[in-house]
């Protein structure tokens, strides 16, 4: 079995890479015993949503009490963490992770070879079957091993937080950059020869204990091809996924992985029809590294936009994007050729259908450099107003009615300007927002969100850009944007100890962040809360939902709610 062999610089590149991400991943041991601690001394049963009147001789009194558990008790039942990404999602998303790694140049080959090697071995087709059967086991039990191990080492919740951190962010981009150039062939990323030799030492052991060994050799010898799919979807898993979803993810990316070794092994004829090894492997490889730098640039905006530095706005990203795509494109109809690939003498017709799609998307994107909302990847774009040159602004939209309050100036409005919504009048402070409403007469529209939240873009450019929802969000609501990952230092004044987690609170991120946790139990964004002037919740809070017409149904009920209750 051919080891695959890193430069030493590279390599030692590598070892500091990791060495930062463990130092990251014990550094979040704070926010684990504060989840820790929150789930093990706060119940929803004890969370008051609504003020109750001690008034006991009042009849009045008493009524709007009774209402009043009765609205509390609603929202607590509906208020628990969102989960965006379910399990049977992580491990769709594993197999098909799977799928894309079993066609990587180094795993591909060893189909053919690994079944006529047990065939052979076995001396029987019975007894190939069964250990071909045994291998694939193997190779499923290595890769859901590991996602619990990062479970059980980080649990989802750290993860979860981590994908905040700007440090995180930014080593994320940079281990997605290095995979995406050693994708396209600059170099190769491996374990160390050492371990991956001895494992092949322990693959000449008889029975199962040596099929085991050769199991994992493979997953080892593998890694330059699988470490930047199994890597990004672990992080993918545990930050956007139930507790166990790294082991679910790794589950169907190792059974998409070992299928193929014992379906032919089944039916060995079926290795005929394979395609043979070739060059078209290795381009597989080029296109996803192109995809891995594409994908890297989001880390890096979301530490852009968290950090403020105000340098990678939304057509810059674009730009690169579309860059990305062009070279892609080209690439696959043959006028580009890396060091490493091989002659392509003529187009086949996958790869026509594959560069249409690619200069497809190009073409897609580019409207956006001049403000097109480009809703297909909205999720993953900086918010609209980054954007310096827009020509679709105040377009198809009103402009925001004037507010005439006695508040002369919003508090932190300077820091939020890359994110303010064209049209609407956003608020950014609670006890501003509630004092508005109260002069106004008017609902408070309480929006969860922060900079590193793309289902939070995602609603915005495909339910709040509805002429219906913006027309009620513009006269019917005061908009609060509480933004749960802003690092803005909170003035010393406002610092406090949180009863709720026992953490201290520094900056506006954490202090929206704790409201949250401790008013409503989740700390899932987006997460949309009307209430009325003095803080009590109107009707059921809400999550994600790109159903305009359920997002209007909960706008009305919510402003029916208080027209009736005043």
């Amino acid at each position: 079995m051919a080891k695959l062999k890193l430069p030493n610089i590279m390599r030692s590149a590598l070892y500091v890479l990791i060495t930062l991400v463990i130092f990251s991943f014990a550094g979040i041991s704070q926010v684990k015993a504060f989840q820790k601690k929150a789930a093990d001394t706060v119940s929803s049963s004890g969370v008051q949503f609504t003020d109750i009147p001690t008034a006991a001789d009042s009849l009045a009194a008493r009524k709007k009490a009774i209402d009043s558990v009765k609205k509390s008790s609603a929202a607590r039942q509906i208020a628990a963490p969102e989960k965006p990404k379910t399990l049977w999602e992580v491990f769709i998303a594993g197999f098909l992770g799977g799928f894309l790694a079993l066609l990587m140049p180094c795993i591909y080959p060893m189909l053919p070879l690994t079944v006529s090697f047990f065939t052979k071995r076995s001396g029987s087709r019975s007894k190939g079957i069964l250990q071909s059967a045994v291998y694939g086991l193997s190779i499923i039990v290595i890769y859901v091993a590991l996602g619990l191990i990062i479970t059980l080492l980080f649990g989802s919740d750290a993860l979860n937080a981590l994908a905040t951190n700007g440090v995180f962010n930014l080593f994320f981009f940079l281990l997605l950059v290095v995979f995406g150039i050693s994708f396209l062939g600059a170099f190769e990323i491996t374990l160390p020869s050492s371990f991956a030799n001895k494992l092949d030492e322990n693959s000449d052991k008889g029975g199962i204990i040596g099929i085991f060994f050769m199991a994992a050799t493979l997953v080892v010898v593998s890694f330059s091809c699988t470490g930047p799919i199994i890597g990004s979807l672990l992080v993918d898993a545990a930050s956007k996924g139930d507790r166990l979803g790294p082991a679910i993810g790794m589950f169907g990316f190792s059974l998409a992985l070992a299928l193929p070794f014992t379906l032919f092994a089944l039916f060995p004829s079926m290795l005929k029809s394979l395609p043979k090894s070739g060059g078209w492997l290795n381009s597989v490889k080029v296109v996803l590294g192109f995809l891995e730098l594409a994908f890297a640039l989001k880390f890096l905006s979301n530490v852009d936009l968290a950090y403020h530095w105000n340098w990678f706005d939304r057509e810059v990203f674009l730009s690169i994007w579309i860059a990305i795509g062009i070279l892609t494109g080209l690439y696959l109809l043959g006028k580009i050729k890396f060091s490493h690939d091989s002659d392509l003498p003529y187009l086949s017709v996958p790869r026509v259908f594959i560069a249409i799609v690619v200069f497809s998307f190009v073409i897609y994107m580019i409207p956006g450099l001049w403000g097109a909302p480009l809703r297909v990847i909205s999720g993953f774009l900086p918010p609209a107003a980054t954007q310096d040159f827009d020509l679709t602004r105040n377009q198809g939209a009103s402009s925001a009615p004037a507010q005439v309050t006695s508040i002369k100036n919003k508090k932190y409005e300077e820091v939020f300007l890359r994110g303010k919504h064209a049209g609407l009048n956003e608020w950014y402070d609670y006890n501003q927002a509630l004092q508005v409403s109260k002069e106004l007469k008017k609902p408070v529209l309480i929006d969860f969100t922060g900079w590193n939240c793309a289902n939070c873009r995602k609603m915005e450019a495909d339910v709040w850009s509805n002429a219906g929802v913006r027309k009620r969000m513009q006269n019917d609501f005061v908009l609060l944007e509480l933004y749960v990952d802003e690092k803005q230092a909170l003035p010393d004044s406002e610092q406090y100890t949180s009863s709720f987690s026992g953490k201290h609170i520094t900056n506006i991120g954490a202090k929206n962040s704790d409201y949250e946790a401790s008013k409503f139990t989740t700390n899932s964004q987006p997460f949309y809360v009307i209430t009325d002037s003095s803080g009590n919740v109107l009707v059921p809070p809400k999550g994600a939902n790109y159903h305009v017409e359920d997002y209007i149904n909960f706008l009305d009920s919510g402003l029916k709610a208080y027209q009736n209750s005043h």
